[in-house]
């Protein structure tokens, strides 16, 4: 009979550990730049290449279906690819998610506009956001098991905020890139001007295949697979050992979700198609709000080594529902130095302090056997409720009679949720990984016999 106990993981050699973070994190920016590259183009750039013929509202809403198109298909990712990186490893897993996401972006860098094709442009725009949902929906998990199941458990919380560093590493290049191919383009950058980023996309997966072709899987997955432990079905292992971790789970990430979508997507579109200012506004302001994530994520990290997963998460969603009063009418106001700083905060504070606790807190709540499958599922399941609805949701809002007032109501509900979901989860950063062992008899999930780290 299977049942819970804890091992203790001892670091690894500082020069394996480098070769680890490198892999992973660098990894995790090729997948969010060809994640992030679309995301800000559907707001700024699809609904005139492939939606031409639309009302400016309806555009924007076929544009945001195409962006919410892969949230749908991510948690299918994370079964697929969570099932085999439980069963055979997490290294197999994060190359093919790779290389589904680096092809993906290319070839949607070179999909005719809907003038020159018809209806065939947006139909294959979707298929290929669906391929780059599944390839995402697969990555997360397995990026941030590289690092935590490799880190000593004094250091948990930074390594395995790391790779949430590739998100607003990847932001800031795609933000980079759209600011710098809007410059050489000019006035041709609807025309062929923004296929440059998609197109850039082919040198970043090059770098990361070979970085993940010199990493070896961990020695948690390892041991278990060397010992024959491994879960013939890590999906029906998990709802049978930690349903309940699952859902709350994704619970905590739903405010999250909603707060970065609604701030980071919606509010582009919101400024060129409501306020018509310059794209470079809004995009520049993105870039400033992603380079602040960049430093106070591992910031944040080592922070919840210190006092706790989720204490450090829950400051994060309370600087989300007090700057949900603040981040429109500073972005109402049209100054770009105020837009810029409605983003450093939004993204540098709010995200930052949330984004960067999910690398390690949401592994550390499953046993090895379905790690994988657990931390993805969880993390991609709220993507469902939270980003995928947040631009459909305040597009709807502002142009109701509640205006930006009802997205202020809709932020704040949401990190209601996810506060409650987080304080009902147990803290996890004092607890050894755990994996499930034969011949033992069941127990708690976190133990309060545990040993405690000095």
């Amino acid at each position: 009979m299977n049942s819970r106990i804890t091992v203790t993981a001892q670091a690894p050699p500082r020069h394996r550990m480098a070769g680890v973070l490198a892999s992973s994190t660098i990894g995790s920016v090729v997948e969010w730049y060809d994640y992030n590259i679309f995301a800000t183009s559907a707001a700024v750039v699809f609904p005139s290449v492939f939606f031409p013929h639309a009302t400016p509202f309806v555009g924007a809403m076929e544009s945001f279906a195409t962006f919410a198109a892969s949230f749908v298909l991510r948690p299918v990712g994370a079964l697929v690819f969570g099932h085999f990186g439980d069963r055979y490893g997490r290294k197999t897993s994060l190359l093919v998610t790779l290389l589904m996401m680096g092809a993906a972006t290319v070839l949607i860098g070179l999909i005719p506009a809907a003038d020159t094709i018809g209806p065939a442009a947006p139909l294959l725009l979707v298929l290929f956001r669906i391929v780059q949902g599944v390839a995402l929906g697969g990555e997360w998990g397995g990026g941030v098991l590289l690092t935590t199941e490799h880190a000593g458990e004094r250091r948990r919380g930074l390594w395995g905020s790391l790779p949430q560093i590739g998100s607003p590493a990847a932001n800031l290049c795609a933000s980079g890139m759209m600011a710098l191919a809007a410059a050489v383009s000019g006035d041709a950058f609807l025309q062929w001007g923004w296929r440059i980023p998609f197109l850039a996309g082919a040198v970043l997966l090059l770098i990361g295949v070979v970085l993940r072709l010199t990493v070896s899987d961990s020695p948690a997955f390892r041991k278990i697979k060397q010992e024959g432990q491994t879960a013939r079905f890590p999906l029906l292992s998990l709802f049978r050992h930690d349903t309940k971790n699952l859902l709350l789970a994704a619970g905590s990430r739903i405010g999250v979700d909603v707060a970065y979508y609604t701030f980071a997507t919606y509010s582009l579109s919101y400024l060129t198609a409501n306020l018509h200012l310059r794209t470079n506004v809004g995009i520049t302001a993105l870039a400033v709000g992603a380079a602040c994530e960049i430093v106070l994520i591992p910031l944040m990290g080592a922070l919840s080594d210190r006092i706790g997963r989720k204490k450090v998460f829950l400051g994060g969603l309370a600087v989300f529902a007090l700057w949900s009063f603040v981040f429109f009418p500073l972005v109402g106001s049209g100054s770009p130095a105020l837009v810029i700083l409605a983003f450093a905060v939004a993204l540098g504070l709010g995200h930052a302090g949330t984004w960067g606790i999910m690398g390690s807190l949401y592994p550390e709540l499953f046993r090895t056997q379905e790690r994988y499958t657990g931390a993805s599922f969880s993390f991609q399941l709220a993507g469902i409720f939270g980003g995928a609805l947040a631009p459909f949701v305040a597009t709807t809002l502002v142009a109701s009679s509640l205006g930006l007032a009802g997205v202020t109501i809709y932020l704040l509900g949401s990190c209601a949720l996810s506060c409650g979901c987080l304080l009902a989860l147990p803290e996890t950063f004092r607890s050894h990984l755990r994996v499930a062992e034969p011949g033992r008899q069941p127990g708690p999930a976190f133990p309060n016999e545990r040993k405690e780290r000095p």
